[in-house]
């Protein structure tokens, strides 16, 4: 599977963006596929995550109420639509892809198998 992510780009704070990743390849049955950002000198984050099948949705608490994750089984593609954003949303957007996820690691980085190339995601102040 290769992900290929899409979206970012500079926005002012309380602006919005939109992200979307698109898989290829034959994944199967009820994959994750999701979103992680990596500040500068920061380590990588989990911001959402979302099941193929099942729709079943995970969110950082830093980004609930603000972001929406949503996905095109059709096109294999997750979205990430970004409102309200704010300065410490800044970062590279990875998205990524697992195979086999317990409900109870979504969050962590290492339980995703496929990753994309990142995106830059700029909030101004």
């Amino acid at each position: 599977v290769q992900l290929q992510a899409f979206g970012g780009g500079l926005v002012q704070a309380g602006g919005s963006l939109s992200l979307s990743c698109a898989a290829s390849g034959r994944p199967y049955g009820n994959y994750a596929m999701g979103w992680f950002r990596q500040a500068p000198g920061k380590e990588r984050d989990f911001v959402a995550s979302m099941r193929r099948i099942t729709g079943s949705t995970f969110y950082a608490d830093s980004v609930k109420g603000r972001f929406t994750i949503s996905r095109d089984n059709a096109k294999n593609t997750v979205y990430l639509q970004m409102d309200s954003l704010q300065p410490e949303d800044t970062a590279v957007y990875y998205c990524a892809a697992a195979s086999f996820l317990h409900d109870d690691y979504y969050y962590i980085a290492r339980y995703y198998n496929f990753w994309g190339q990142g995106t830059l995601v700029t909030v101004s102040s």
